[in-house]
């Protein structure tokens, strides 16, 4: 399965992340659509799976809860806003991750990509795709795409999408 991740678009979505979300079985978006009409463009390509931000007003809470817990492929996914990363994870997770740590963990909210792994929790996969959207102090723009097989991230690509201005 081909997933596209992306999150704190803040209401811009360009043709450039429209193409690179072409094929995707299904797009994750991991916070700050900034407007449902986000939302609604990424769902005319692919199944969307999301969680909504700090930003986020109630159209697009309606929509997408707080946090996501889901199996794709028999890989088990931790999605939310606002989470931290290892080592360092936000008291709103913290006991959920330690008490039953999720394969792979997904967050926004800081607008810096990141993937790396929590080697004291069986290898728990992190990943914060950066920001996609033109709001806030990130440079360049990023997203991330991978495969899910048989329970494994694999072929993950980290995606430049530009300069943020």
């Amino acid at each position: 399965m081909k997933i596209g991740l992306l999150s704190d678009t803040h209401s811009y979505i360009d043709d450039q992340i429209m193409r690179l979300l072409t094929g995707c079985d299904e797009i994750w978006h991991a916070c700050d659509f900034g407007s449902i009409e986000v939302s609604d463009r990424l769902q005319e390509i692919a199944p969307l799976r999301g969680v909504y931000g700090n930003m986020d007003g109630q159209d697009i809470r309606q929509v997408h809860p707080k946090v996501q817990r889901f199996d794709v492929e028999g890989l088990d996914v931790l999605m939310t806003h606002i989470g931290g990363y290892p080592g360092k994870y936000h008291p709103d997770v913290r006991d959920i991750i330690k008490e039953n740590p999720p394969k792979l963990y997904i967050t926004g909210h800081s607008h810096i990509l990141k993937v790396m792994s929590d080697k004291n929790l069986n290898n728990l996969l992190h990943i914060n795709p950066g920001a996609a959207g033109k709001h806030g102090f990130h440079k360049i723009r990023t997203m991330v795409r991978f495969s899910v097989e048989a329970g494994l991230v694999k072929d993950l690509q980290v995606i430049e999408l530009g300069k943020r201005a």
